[in-house]
């Protein structure tokens, strides 16, 4: 660490200022003390202190090679996000964003021009891979550009090597920033701005005259508007910093109307890339956009996000507490950054409560109170129910931006150790090895503990579930679409990598949007839409718009074969006048209600209608990828849950009845016994299926192994979904069972000793 002088010159305690800092020189030259160590200025001239400056002298040397060291930890932690690429698109937002941009299209509220513009360029520069590959390595050059940024902050505030180390490796490579870092998502870019404010802020506070100050303070103003133009949960950081500066120029007399004017203009210009969203929604060339930016209202809803909900991220979800939210960021923080980085942060705090003189402590509360606001307001507008493993996934991604500050107060916490040991110990080397010994292990361990989970560079599960989904699709069907999973990855492969061009794409949510129709129909060619908007109740709405539903909808395209992919609106229940849903894997076909349904025929049609080897309960429960598996294992029992609910509800003679129940038995008794780690459900509906079975007369079945596979499959069932609400009764009814079965074999044993 270097110390500083009372006077402004950099040099260590006890040191001689008269004498030649270097050895066997020739005699000092003239002393010019006003151009050496100049005096304090007051606050509004042009030299701001004296720590700024004699922090400059001192240590740019250093600072000179820093840049350069930040550039090769950047290429360190660009190499390995390379490596661990996924190969082809993600889950979640990955496949929508990407054909935004693929298609000069508008992505989902707020829209993301300046994301979608960038992956449009890397798109066409980079020759190689998917596209979604090419997408998907920006942003983890982003990533990697974030963690520079991260350790030049704390480099420039502390001069410390290791605390900046630390603060960019156990970010960059806890398991939530390295797994978004690599996928095509906002978060990296937002990563990237996070780290650039924070650095422009550092620079601002060093600056030594007012012009210099200016000028940061207009880069900063448009960086800030620039930041927005991503994702909008920088805004409360950009309050922050915006307020912080702001008081700062005023304080030391430097905040004029003209200068406060052109500030705003700069902000305003790093707003310019939201013109591309009325751009690109007035030509209409993309086959996949959101919304009509055409007009102001519908420019504000959008960057207004209403179509979601301001300021929340669900629109109808009732989610969890403000205090479990905090808890849960807490807990998860520690998870994620290991023990020892909060608690260097928290050093970082008191060192700072402890000296509230020290010239970095101003930086320090700078950033506490953008981590204290950002979290305390996310956890009071984050309405998801983080119980739930797949909101949790999505809570869980905001939080990278809070950890992103507590890892730079991290680095500035070991460097303050140091210092204070340097302080006791005058300058001890061990402290040094110390210091870098300790950052190198957290960054290690990190790297050891996250490396496998967050490596996909062999994972193809999110394209191969899309794949399956499309393949199984007869010649120019309709897909209904409904859900992120089907509705995104369907997208990608469809409009970005062409593949089944002959059928055609309708997303169920958007045709209850005024927009989607008068802006997509010319994109679904072959498709008759009898309204400008879906409804269940027909008829004009206020504005004029007719409105249809889903079985006028069915009608007028009878000439085509029609999917729900996955299920339908539960809203609009008007299909069930003219058609039924028959499984047809994870999705469901509309059939004409005058079609027979052949169960035999159906189990061959629909039992090999997906080529899916992943193994059941391989991925982490909060991944797409595990949505998207169990979305595949569940289609393999669909058919045969299909025909034993319709024994049990349709309106047929006993004998039909009991063929569906036989049909139903078999199919289940086939998928039981050809997978031995399946979803728990199975065994639920397995054992149902024996014991209507066991109900029946006149089957070819013992009832002695019907029995016991009854109860075998319901005590499976019980001992593994322990919150099922009727456990406790299909618990009693093992028992009636077991006596039963206990009858049953006493009664053949008694017979059998009969015959003999």
């Amino acid at each position: 660490m270097y110390q500083h002088g009372g006077g402004g010159g950099g040099s260590t305690p006890g040191a001689d200022h008269s004498a030649c800092p270097l050895p066997r020189c020739g005699p000092p030259p003239p002393a010019r003390p006003a151009a050496v160590v100049p005096p304090a200025p007051p606050r509004g001239s042009p030299g701001r202190s004296g720590g700024p400056p004699a922090r400059r002298l001192h240590m740019g040397p250093q600072r000179r090679g820093a840049g350069g060291f930040a550039g090769a930890l950047g290429a360190a932690v660009a190499a390995a996000y390379a490596a661990t690429l996924p190969p082809s698109v993600p889950g979640g937002d990955s496949g929508e964003l990407i054909t935004a941009a693929y298609e000069l299209g508008v992505a989902h509220p707020p829209g993301y021009p300046l994301f979608t513009l960038l992956a449009k360029l890397v798109i066409g520069l980079f020759p190689f891979g998917s596209i979604a590959y090419r997408v998907n390595l920006f942003c983890g050059l982003l990533g990697a550009a974030a963690a520079s940024l991260l350790y030049y902050t704390v480099f420039r505030l502390s001069g410390s090597y290791a605390g900046g180390i630390l603060a960019a490796g156990v970010f960059s490579f806890s398991r939530l920033t390295w797994q978004w870092s690599i996928t095509a998502e906002v978060f990296s870019l937002n990563n990237l701005f996070v780290g650039l404010l924070m650095m422009l802020t550092v620079h601002f506070e060093e600056a030594a005259t007012a012009k210099e100050r200016s000028k940061i303070s207009k880069v900063g103003a448009f960086c800030c508007g620039l930041s927005l133009c991503n994702q909008h949960t920088i805004v409360l950081y950009v309050l922050c910093i915006v307020l912080w500066v702001l008081f700062q120029l005023f304080k030391g007399k430097e905040l004029s109307f003209g200068h406060l004017m052109k500030l705003g203009l700069c902000f305003l210009a790093g707003l310019l890339p939201y013109l591309y969203l009325p751009a690109s929604s007035y030509l209409n060339q993309a086959r996949w956009t959101w919304g009509d930016q055409t007009t102001f209202q519908g420019f504000l809803t959008h960057f207004l996000r209403e179509e979601y909900g301001t300021f929340s991220l669900a629109k109808s979800e009732t989610g969890s507490t403000m205090r479990e939210m905090l808890l849960s960021q807490v807990t998860h923080m520690k998870t994620e950054l290991s023990f020892t980085v909060p608690a260097l942060a928290i050093v970082a705090w008191l060192r700072t409560g402890m000296q509230a003189k020290q010239e970095k402590s101003s930086m320090i509360c700078l950033f506490t109170g953008m981590l204290c606001i950002y979290s305390l307001f996310f956890a009071w507008r984050a309405n998801l129910d983080i119980t739930k493993p797949l909101f949790m996934g999505v809570v869980e991604r905001f939080w990278m931006q809070s950890n992103a500050v507590v890892a730079v107060l991290a680095g500035l916490g070991l460097a303050s150790l140091v210092s204070v040991g340097n302080t006791v110990l005058e300058n001890n080397r061990v402290l040094q090895c110390v210091e870098w010994l300790s950052a190198a292990a957290l960054v290690t361990s990190q790297i050891y503990a996250n490396y496998s989970i967050c490596d996909q560079s062999r994972n193809y599960v999110v394209d191969k579930f899309a794949r399956n989904l499309l393949s199984s699709m007869p010649p120019d069907a309709i897909i209904l679409l409904r859900g992120d999973l089907p509705g995104n990855s369907l997208r990608y492969l469809h409009y970005c990598e062409g593949m089944r061009p002959d059928v055609t794409l309708v997303d169920q949510e958007m045709m209850t949007y005024e927009w989607y129709l008068p802006k997509m129909s010319k994109h679904l060619p072959g498709i008759s839409f009898p309204g400008r908007r879906w409804n269940p109740v027909e008829g004009i709405l206020p504005d004029g718009a007719l409105t249809f539903n889903l079985h006028h909808f069915l009608k007028v395209n009878k000439h085509k074969e029609a999917f729900a992919c996955i299920g339908l609106n539960e809203g609009d229940s008007t299909w069930r006048k003219s058609h039924s849903l028959w499984p047809w894997g994870s999705c469901d076909k509309l059939v004409s209600s005058g079609t027979v349904f052949n169960p035999g025929e159906w189990i061959h049609l629909t039992r090999n209608i997906y080529n899916w080897t992943e193994d059941y309960g391989r991925f982490d429960p909060s991944s797409w990828e595990a949505v998207a598996n169990e979305e595949m294992w569940q289609a393999r029992m669909k058919t045969a849950f299909f025909i034993f609910d319709l024994a049990e509800t349709a309106s047929v003679s006993a004998d039909i009845k009991s063929q569906l129940y036989t049909f139903a038995y078999n199919s289940y008794k086939e998928i039981i016994n050809s997978h031995k780690k399946h979803p728990v459900n199975w065994h639920k509906n397995y054992a149902i299926a024996c014991e209507r079975m066991l109900r029946l007369h006149k089957v070819d079945v013992d009832p002695e192994v019907l029995l016991s596979e009854t109860v075998k499959h319901f005590l499976l069932y019980t001992a593994k979904a322990e919150d099922d609400p009727q456990r406790a009764d299909i618990l009693q009814a093992v028992k009636h069972l077991k006596k039963e079965l206990q009858g049953l074999r006493k009664m053949k044993k008694d017979l059998k000793q009969l015959a003999v």
